[in-house]
């Protein structure tokens, strides 16, 4: 039980009215009815506060929560008094969800209920309590609050960005995932499904003509063929230290798993399988599932994912991806490279390139990027931008030498890898060269 801020008011005044009946004795009787009187006001206040067993609160929450995205949680107080009971409510929300729409203020008339919705956004992945609500009730004159714990508590889960997953299978029911920039070539590659025969079309090259169909038609047919499927994309995540850094409010691991994300609904939607085989401390394995129906296994698998405070280790990774994956796969490792990651790299993709084709995905730092583009005022600015010239020029070596090796690169600031990693893998489909 605490006193408001009306019953701090009065016990000031009748403070003040003490100090005046010290100086003026006519003040005297004045100051020990009034004292009396709040005393006894006091009291019977005190036996107004509700009960705990009165006050009542349901959670309604969503499906799941995605990392950095608001989701609305809705909760309902009710309460059994025969007055309109005035609450202040701060919800139990994890210590990895920000709401700052609380806390909130709510007035109950006697007999209904009042629900009411904010907004919470989580900051850390996986699994995660709702606590009871903390419900600051307001005696019948105002004069006291009490503290309680309403409801019970609830499990939750916060799961990786998903909204360009839903985002591109919004715009693939209307042909338009163009307007994410995912853009989709014309095949190349000699690696062809048959599909149906169609009416030719300005720019069909003349290898796709039917001609015996076209005899009979008397009109010119086009064959048309469908990508490759039932081909196997392997994500091989790093979870090392490196990955911890943030770019933006999100780590640049996070980052990846958004990428991941869209890349395994694209891939899944081609007729593709899926696998997934972490490294750097967090080292879990999903053999490859397949069907646009195994995204929530897969979001269930990855939910949890961190990245840890281990070095990661790139001939580790290979030799997990090589005894796992017997398989002809189109691995993607997704990490940020270094410099001193030359000789390493080199031997970890040269064993894996012995059986499967190899994607190496790295995020650029932008933060980085936007600094070196600040004007050098003095000496110690003058340092700074020769270490990181020298930082990108000793990067920019190592991507040219593992494209040297015939290893597949993308290149890409945080925000734009999942869509630039799309597009690479589109690109592979249409070579044909998995």
């Amino acid at each position: 039980m605490r006193p408001t801020p009306a019953l701090l008011k009065l016990l000031t005044a009748l403070l003040g009215l003490a100090l005046a009946a010290c100086v003026w004795g006519q003040f005297v009787l004045l100051w020990q009815i009034a004292g009396g009187a709040l005393v006894v006001a006091m009291l019977i206040d005190a036996f107004t506060l509700p009960k705990k067993t009165l006050l009542k609160a349901e959670r309604s929450l969503p499906g799941r929560f995605a990392l950095g995205v608001p989701s609305q949680v809705t909760l309902t107080l009710s309460h059994g008094l025969r007055r309109k009971l005035t609450l202040e409510v701060f919800d139990g929300i994890p210590t990895a969800a920000t709401a700052p729409a609380l806390p909130h203020t709510v007035t109950i008339p006697p007999g209904q209920f009042s629900a009411m919705t904010y907004e919470a956004t989580f900051v850390e992945r996986g699994q995660h309590t709702f606590a009871p609500a903390h419900v600051l009730a307001a005696s019948m004159f105002g004069l006291w609050k009490r503290l309680y714990l309403v409801g019970a508590p609830q499990q939750t889960r916060a799961y990786p960005n998903y909204e360009p997953v839903v985002r591109f299978a919004l715009l693939a029911m209307a042909n338009r995932v163009e307007q994410m920039g995912i853009i989709r070539r014309r095949r190349i590659g000699a690696s062809l499904d048959f599909h149906q025969l169609r009416d030719y079309q300005d720019g069909d090259v003349l290898s796709k003509v039917d001609w015996k169909a076209t005899s009979r038609r008397l009109s010119l047919i086009s064959r048309d063929f469908d990508e490759v499927r039932n081909q196997t994309v392997l994500l091989v995540p790093d979870c090392g230290r490196r990955m911890r850094a943030l770019d933006g409010s999100l780590s640049q691991f996070d980052h990846c798993l958004n990428a991941m994300l869209l890349i395994s609904f694209i891939a899944l939607r081609q007729g593709d399988e899926i696998g997934v085989c972490g490294f750097g401390g967090t080292r879990k394995w999903l053999p490859p599932v397949k069907g646009s129906h195994s995204m929530p296994k897969l979001l269930n698998h990855l939910y949890d994912y961190e990245a840890t405070s281990e070095p990661s280790d790139f001939i580790e990774a290979a030799e997990q991806v090589m005894a796992r994956q017997k398989r002809r796969a189109l691995v993607i490792l997704l990490t940020n490279l270094r410099s001193e990651d030359s000789s390493n790299l080199a031997t970890a993709v040269h064993l894996m390139q012995k059986r499967h084709l190899v994607l190496v995905a790295t995020l650029r730092e932008a933060e980085l990027e936007a600094h070196a583009s600040v004007p050098v005022q003095n000496l110690a600015d003058a340092l700074e931008f020769g270490a990181m010239t020298n930082y990108f020029t000793e990067r920019r070596l190592l991507l040219e030498s593992l494209r040297a090796n015939r290893v597949l690169t993308v290149d890409e600031p945080a925000q734009m890898l999942p869509v630039a990693l799309a597009n690479r893998y589109l690109d592979v489909k249409a070579a044909g060269t998995l």
